[in-house]
């Protein structure tokens, strides 16, 4: 049992030794990808000690236990003790999404409804950003475009963390809420008290970390300048400082308009591009892999719904993994880790159970 685990060991102790060494840290770049699989294989090592180290006690006191009744009182428990921590050493083995300890850029975009859906895309940035704090996470407004009643028709934030361990990574949590949010509730443009529905689109795209990392052409670009506008289509700026770049091999189009300057709304419009390139590249690979695909529940459209915010009832439903509450005050003021473990769970459970067939 866990005869693969060998080689994960001999990974962990040589780079070890690599980390040990003042030389690797020259190359930053190379520095944070040794610390990355580091933290990743640690756990690991961790809960195979664990694991090893009871079943070393269960088969002493097996051995004992026809000598000393205290021995044998012991075996059930460390038989249990056994079977847990075999439990916990294989999710650790389920292969990890290669994004999951990067950062992410996270869009939310208003979607049928009008008004009152960029109104719901503003809570629903607000909820992210709530969360990102209570987890210790930094939030970057890139972009926003407002609506007239307040609330954004699309708004782009990054958010960025700290721990190399790719479990606690702000991708491995936040790419479960890619797709369509729905709302349920009365707007504030309703006169007569009606229940309306709404929805909102949000995409989660890893960020990369550095522009070496993902290098584009410049002749793959074709950059467009205009001037900004603000809501009701009214010029905010004398200057032709919006940028629209279109990465022609995929053509993916991002468009950049509120840094007041046009070198500034490049470098951001660049930086959003070289995520939505990253993702469109793990899509094409999830593609070829039908299995693999199957086994996540993530998705990276907005094509997908996912969840209802009923807010009458105070209730939010997850309709991928059957999850269901009725705090949605308390969700929507941050408090999303329940949801998001309840995909993570069951996204872990699809990957056993793959490794299985």
């Amino acid at each position: 049992m866990f005869e693969s685990v060998q080689g994960l060991l001999d990974e962990h102790d040589a780079i070890q030794a690599q980390l040990g060494d003042p030389a690797v840290y020259a190359d930053q770049r190379l520095a944070r990808k040794l610390g990355r699989r580091s933290a990743q294989l640690n756990g690991i090592v961790e809960a195979y000690h664990k694991w090893h180290a009871i079943q070393d006690d269960l088969a002493a006191a097996k051995e004992m236990a026809s000598e000393d009744p205290e021995f044998a009182a012991e075996v059930p428990e460390l038989e249990a003790g056994l079977e847990k921590a075999a439990a916990n050493l294989r999710r650790l083995l389920i292969p990890r999404d290669p994004d999951d300890a990067r950062n992410v850029i996270l869009e939310v975009k208003g979607g049928e409804g009008g008004d009152e859906a960029a109104l719901f895309a503003g809570d629903l940035l607000r909820m992210y950003t709530r969360y990102a704090e209570s987890r210790g996470w930094k939030t970057e407004l890139i972009s926003a475009t407002e609506s007239d009643l307040g609330g954004y028709k699309d708004v782009q934030m990054a958010v960025k963390g700290s721990s190399n361990d790719p479990a606690e990574g702000v991708y491995a949590r936040l790419k479960f809420e890619g797709g369509v949010h729905r709302v349920q509730r009365v707007p504030v443009t309703e006169s007569q008290g009606r229940i309306h529905t709404s929805a909102a689109g949000v995409l989660v795209l890893p960020e990369v970390d550095e522009p070496e990392e993902l290098e584009i052409n410049q002749n793959d670009l074709k950059i467009d300048v205009y001037r900004s506008s603000g809501p009701g289509g009214q010029s905010v700026n004398t200057t032709d400082s919006a940028v629209r770049i279109t990465h022609l091999p995929t053509g993916i189009v991002v468009a950049m308009q509120n840094e007041k300057s046009q070198l500034q709304n490049r470098e951001a419009g660049m930086r959003v591009l070289r995520a939505r390139i990253l993702a469109h590249q793990q899509e094409q690979i999830d593609a070829e892999n039908s299995a693999q695909r199957k086994s996540q529940i993530r998705t990276m459209d907005r094509s997908e719904r996912i969840r209802t915010y009923n807010y009458p009832e105070n209730r939010i439903a997850d309709h991928r993994t059957g999850y269901k509450a009725y705090n949605l005050d308390q969700v929507m003021n941050g408090d999303l880790e329940p949801v998001i473990q309840s995909a993570i769970e069951m996204d872990e459970q699809a990957r056993l159970d793959a490794i299985g067939d």
